[in-house]
C-alpha cells in the first residue's frame, strides 16, 4: 500500500528538527571560532565565511530546511509546525555537551513551558485553506488585511535593524530573532507558494511561466538571506540554548498570526479554542520570561587583564602586571 503523503510529511519533519538542532551547535562552534581570530559576527564581522565549522553547520541547517519545505508539501502545517519544537530539545542537550553552556533548573522549566505552549497554540490555531494554484495565492497575498500586516512587518524590521540594533543589539536577544522571526512569517508564504507551484508542475499543471512564482522566489530568497545574517549574530551574541527556544516561540507565533490574517480562518473559531490560545500564549510567555531570567551570562574579563584565545574554543585571561590600571582621580 505505500507510506502515506502524511507519515512522509512526518518522517521529514523529525529528521528536519534534527539537523536544524545540531547546525545550531556546529555554526556556534564555528563562530566562536571565528571570533577568536578576528572580528566577531556580533559586531558585523563576516570572517565566520572562511571557518569550515561554520559552513558545516550551514550545510546541516540548509538539509533541514529543505526537509521542512518537503514535508509542509506532503503534510498540513499543523502536523509538521509542532514538531520544530525536537529542535530545541536537540539543541539545548548539545549545547550542554559540546558548548558547555549549563542550562539551570529553571531554565529547563522554561524552554518546556514555551514547547508546550507553542505546540497548544499550533494545535488550537485556525486551519488554513490549501491554495490550489500559485494565482490563487497570489489573491490572498494581496488582499488588503495581508498588505497591511507585510508592510507593518517590514517598517518593524527596519526599525529594528536601524533603530534598535546599534542601541541594545548587544544586550536584548529580542532585537536580533525579532529581525528573523517577522522576515520568517513573510518566508512562509513564498515557501507555501513555491512549493505548490514544483507539486502542481510536478503533476503536470506548469506553474513556472506565471511571475508571481518568481516574485515569490525572489522574495523568499532575501528574506532566508536576512534571517541567516541575524540569526548568526544572535548565535554569536547570546547562549546557543536561549537563541533556540526563544526563536522557535516567535517564529511559531508570528507565523501563526500571519497566517490567519491571509487565510482569514479567525472567524470560525469557537470559545475553547480562543481560550487555549490565550493560555497557549501565556505559557509561551511566562516559559519567555524564565528563560531570560536564569540564562548563563558569560563572565567579562576583569579590570587589569588580558584576554587571550588560546584554541577556537577557550580563552584564558591571564593577569598582566606590566600593564598599570589608574581610576581617573589619580592624575
Amino acid at each position: 500500500m505505500g507510506v502515506s503523503e502524511n507519515s512522509r510529511g512526518l518522517i521529514l519533519a523529525v529528521a528536519s528538527s534534527a539537523f536544524i538542532g545540531a547546525s545550531f551547535i556546529l555554526k556556534k562552534k564555528g563562530l566562536k571560532r571565528a571570533g577568536a581570530n578576528g572580528t566577531r559576527a556580533g559586531v558585523g564581522g563576516y570572517t565566520y565565511l572562511l571557518e569550515p565549522l561554520w559552513w558545516a553547520g550551514m550545510v546541516t541547517m540548509i538539509v533541514g530546511e529543505i526537509a521542512n519545505f518537503v514535508a509542509y508539501v506532503y503534510a498540513p502545517a499543523v502536523l509538521v509546525t509542532p514538531l520544530g519544537a525536537l529542535s530545541i530539545i536537540i539543541s539545548a542537550v548539545l549545547a550542554h555537551f559540546m558548548l558547555k553552556e549549563r542550562l539551570q533548573k529553571m531554565g529547563v522549566v522554561g524552554c518546556v513551558s514555551c514547547v508546550v505552549g507553542s505546540v497548544v497554540i499550533v494545535i488550537h490555531a485556525p486551519q488554513e485553506h490549501t491554495p490550489s494554484s500559485v494565482l490563487e495565492i497570489w489573491t490572498l497575498a494581496t488582499q488588503p488585511a495581508f498588505l497591511i500586516y507585510a508592510l507593518a512587518t517590514l517598517s518593524i524590521v527596519l526599525a529594528l535593524i536601524l533603530h534598535f540594533e546599534p542601541r541594545c543589539g548587544q544586550t536584548n536577544i529580542l532585537v536580533y530573532l525579532g529581525i528573523c522571526s517577522l522576515m520568517g512569517s513573510i518566508t512562509v508564504v513564498s515557501i507555501k507558494a513555491i512549493g505548490i507551484a514544483i507539486k502542481l508542475t510536478l503533476e503536470g499543471i506548469n506553474q513556472i511561466a506565471y511571475p508571481q512564482t518568481w516574485f515569490f522566489l525572489s522574495v523568499a530568497v532575501i528574506c532566508v538571506i536576512t534571517q541567516l545574517n541575524y540569526l548568526n549574530r544572535a548565535l554569536d551574541t547570546f547562549n546557543a540554548a536561549l537563541v533556540s527556544p526563544v526563536y522557535y516561540v516567535m517564529f511559531t507565533t508570528l507565523t501563526i498570526v500571519a497566517s490567519a490574517i491571509m487565510f482569514k480562518d479567525w472567524s470560525g473559531q469557537d470559545v475553547s479554542s480562543i481560550a487555549s490560545e490565550l493560555c497557549g500564549f501565556i505559557t509561551v510567555l511566562s516559559g519567555t520570561i524564565i528563560l531570560h531570567a536564569t540564562r548563563e551570562q558569560e563572565p567579562a574579563p576583569p579590570i587589569g587583564t588580558v584576554t587571550w584565545y588560546v584554541s577556537g574554543d577557550s580563552l584564558k585571561g591571564i593577569e598582566e602586571h606590566l600593564i598599570t590600571v589608574q581610576s581617573s582621580d589619580e592624575q
